[in-house]
């Protein structure tokens, strides 16, 4: 379908938990966060049921997040569940992989087409304190996995100044013999990550061409999202930036989110949405939620507005509660 604005929305990213297993800077504080009582996520059949009334609106392609996703007991089979729903063509998930090793052969056998995976650094010590977590071999052990798997894999980098600004040259080179794309992605300013430095898109290309050369822009389709792709000299992936601070691309947002509690968000910087797990959960049947999710979307706001004044309806949760 396409919005109140004349852009088409095909993309739903669904948050099933807002528990994670690390404690990444930018994410949450050391403590973490009051999880959501279990009472109030949504179950993986409620969440099944949200999805195929959105698919009879054309929303076509739908991304597994947390929290870390793979620490919601049956992930697995709801990669399955959504990958029978008519009209969903592509079921992907974003993780910090230190689970996947133990979790990819079901993942495959439901289906899954593609896997985001998060790491931001190379370097054991940097990852121990930007994570608080000291698992990063295990990430590094399920990139390798995925790809021997056959699963398409993507290396997602927030490259913040305090944490990895020197090893950004070191982490692209994870796509210079796989099959393995990484993306450096903006920092946003939500929650802890107000209170760190972001390096902007330019900036990381201008190091990245410094260590390996120059890029060329690279056309072809790599995925469902607005990441913009090169290829470096001898690189068998590609390198991708999604800025979303630096060059808004708002214009062209074909997404929502549905967060575990059974929230329909319309924009990762406001509350604007509605909320679902009521109508689901008092019996209504996909074409009521259809609608519902229908008149929703009509109302996404135009763009969103991080660096500016702050606003009524503005979101104050961590990432991990919304959906990452």
């Amino acid at each position: 379908m396409t919005d109140g604005k004349g852009r088409t929305i095909d993309y739903l990213r669904v948050s099933v938990t807002d528990r994670c297993n690390l404690r990444c800077v930018y994410c949450m504080p050391a403590q973490g966060v009051e999880p959501e009582p279990y009472e109030n996520l949504l179950t993986l059949e409620e969440i099944t049921r949200v999805c195929a009334a959105a698919a009879r609106l054309g929303i076509s392609k739908i991304k597994v997040t947390g929290g870390e996703p793979l620490v919601r007991k049956g992930c697995t089979q709801l990669v399955g569940m959504l990958k029978a729903i008519p009209g969903i063509r592509e079921v992907t998930m974003t993780t910090n992989g230190v689970l996947l090793p133990r979790e990819l052969p079901a993942l495959v056998e439901n289906g899954l087409d593609a896997v985001n995976i998060s790491l931001d650094t190379l370097d054991p010590e940097r990852f121990l304190a930007l994570t608080r977590c000291p698992l990063e071999a295990n990430v590094r052990e399920a990139i390798g996995q995925a790809v021997k798997a056959g699963v398409k894999v993507k290396v997602n980098a927030i490259p913040i100044e305090e944490y990895n600004g020197g090893g950004l040259a070191q982490l692209a080179e994870l796509a210079k013999d796989q099959p393995v794309d990484v993306r450096f992605i903006e920092l946003m300013p939500i929650g802890e990550g107000k209170n760190l430095t972001p390096i902007p898109g330019q900036e990381v290309r201008r190091r990245l061409e410094a260590a390996h050369g120059p890029m060329t822009p690279w056309e072809g389709k790599r995925g469902n999202g607005p990441a913009v792709y090169y290829s470096l000299p001898g690189f068998v992936g590609k390198i991708g930036f999604i800025s979303a601070i630096s060059q808004e691309f708002c214009g062209s947002c074909n997404r929502v989110r549905l967060t575990s509690t059974g929230y329909l968000k319309l924009c990762l910087h406001y509350n604007d949405g509605v909320a679902l797990r009521e109508a689901v959960r008092s019996g209504a049947g996909e074409e009521e939620l259809a609608e519902v999710i229908r008149e929703a979307i009509l109302h996404k706001p135009l763009h969103h507005d991080f660096g500016g004044c702050e606003t009524a309806n503005m979101d104050h949760h961590t990432m991990a509660q919304i959906g990452g």
